[in-house]
């Protein structure tokens, strides 16, 4: 495998996030063109959100979200939020979701986030050893979550 490079995503990407986001929710119906075609460009043009790709061998094959908050509180700094953590089945196991998680967290610390949160719904012990490997702590806050009915 050649050397991945991770970067913020482009327009030009949506087609291969789509199939990646594949390996993040199978189940999930796709979205018609022009409404990801939307959403994408509010993503990418939005300032607050950075879409992350790690692109090796001739394809996108790790991505994550991050998504970073301005704030009034703890002296006016931001903070990071991280979805859509990735990786292509084939591909996982190489630290490319490593990579995009630290490419993530550098640009937060660039924005002065004081803090960056990452929620997983997984409740595999692998995958919170991966959070764990990536810096990201268990137990430093409860988080609840409401879902629309």
């Amino acid at each position: 495998m050649t050397e991945p490079i991770v970067r913020a995503a482009a327009d030009h990407d949506l087609p291969e996030v789509l199939n990646l986001y594949q390996h993040l929710h199978p189940h999930d119906p796709q979205l018609e063109p022009a409404a990801s075609e939307r959403v994408w460009s509010a993503l990418l043009t939005s300032g607050f959100t950075t879409v992350i790709v790690a692109h090796a061998a001739e394809r996108l094959v790790s991505s994550c979200t991050l998504a970073i908050v301005p704030n009034l509180s703890r002296g006016g700094r931001s903070y990071g939020v991280i979805e859509n953590v990735v990786t292509h089945a084939d591909y996982r196991k190489l630290g490319l979701g490593r990579r995009v998680l630290a490419y993530a967290l550098e640009l937060a610390w660039q924005a002065d986030c004081y803090k960056v949160l990452l929620a997983t719904g997984s409740k595999r012990e692998a995958t919170l050893r991966f959070y764990e490997g990536a810096g990201f702590l268990r137990g430093g806050k409860t988080y609840f979550e409401v879902r629309r009915p």
